[in-house]
């Protein structure tokens, strides 16, 4: 039953975006499908959508029957460490949903400043009587690295596992697909993530689904929103398949404002609960 982590895991696999949707929300774009990725950067990127200093928290609801329970929450933050940037990610559940699984994982990467790949990365997971502390090392190369895995009180586990090139792991997939230019993109564009997970690599590809001209988000408001369709990682709680829809507002930030998902009983949701220390003002909010 481990809902709250494999959720978070692909929460924190695109933050913003990839593939067949679930129902839409709002009016979207109907504009002919581009199918081509061309023109998109997986090795480097630019940063514009953040700075250090931001900090959001997301309210992550299950849904089990016909009931949405206030399960836990996600606080993303980054701190601007000179030549490299720190992203890091806390889940917790609330004490109200503990009687049913307790939940505390940290996701921690240290990314390089001018390609937004990992050069470090820390995962330590907490649930119930499981745990889980990992850390990966990514060579210079960019093909290979070195995973130490600790389960409870066993012996770490060390191993050195090849890559393709230019690969993320799931903490700065999330910030690198928030500087992606989506201006100009047609329903349908997609283009690829490679993630690495669990000692493996994942080839994701991720669909642009149009713009939403008014997404109304729980407790913050109405905005105009990007919306994006991911494939999940098959495993304990997510099918072979399940898809995922994520929102991010329509502004230079990109911030993930809604995430929903299937899980093999019932479904997840992410909804933004605060953010401070964004790079821009939040100009896709619409007053009314």
């Amino acid at each position: 039953m481990f809902v709250l982590h494999s959720f978070l895991a692909n929460v924190l696999l695109i933050g913003m975006m990839f593939l067949s949707p679930l129902r839409p929300l709002g009016q979207v774009d109907t504009a002919q499908p581009e199918t081509s990725s061309k023109g998109f950067n997986l090795c480097e990127t630019d940063n514009t959508a953040f700075i250090g200093g931001e900090e959001v928290i997301y309210k992550i609801y299950y849904n089990w029957n016909v009931v949405w329970l206030p399960a836990g929450e996600v606080i993303f933050r980054t701190e601007d460490l000179g030549n490299v940037y720190k992203l890091s990610a806390t889940g917790r559940t609330y004490s109200s949903y503990e009687w049913f699984f307790k939940v505390r994982d940290y996701y921690e990467a240290t990314v390089d400043k001018k390609t937004l790949r990992p050069i470090r990365t820390i995962r330590d997971v907490r649930e119930g009587g499981y745990s889980l502390h990992e850390v990966v090392e990514y060579h210079s190369s960019g093909q290979k690295v070195t995973s130490s895995r600790k389960r409870g009180n066993k012996k770490a586990d060390v191993k050195q596992l090849q890559l393709t090139d230019c690969v993320h792991d799931i903490l700065s997939s999330i910030y690198y697909t928030r500087n992606q230019d989506f201006e100009g993109r047609n329903r349908g564009f997609t283009f690829p993530v490679r993630v690495f997970l669990d000692r493996e690599e994942y080839p994701l590809t991720v669909e642009f689904r149009g713009k939403v001209h008014e997404l109304d988000v729980r407790g913050q408001g109405y905005f105009k929103a990007l919306s994006f369709s991911p494939a999940t990682i098959p495993g304990n709680v997510f099918n072979d398949g399940d898809r995922m829809m994520i929102y991010a507002t329509d502004d230079p930030n990109h911030l993930p404002l809604l995430i929903e998902s299937p899980v093999s009983v019932g479904s997840v949701k992410a909804v933004l609960k605060s953010y401070k220390g964004l790079r821009y003002p939040v100009s896709s909010r619409i007053n009314k």
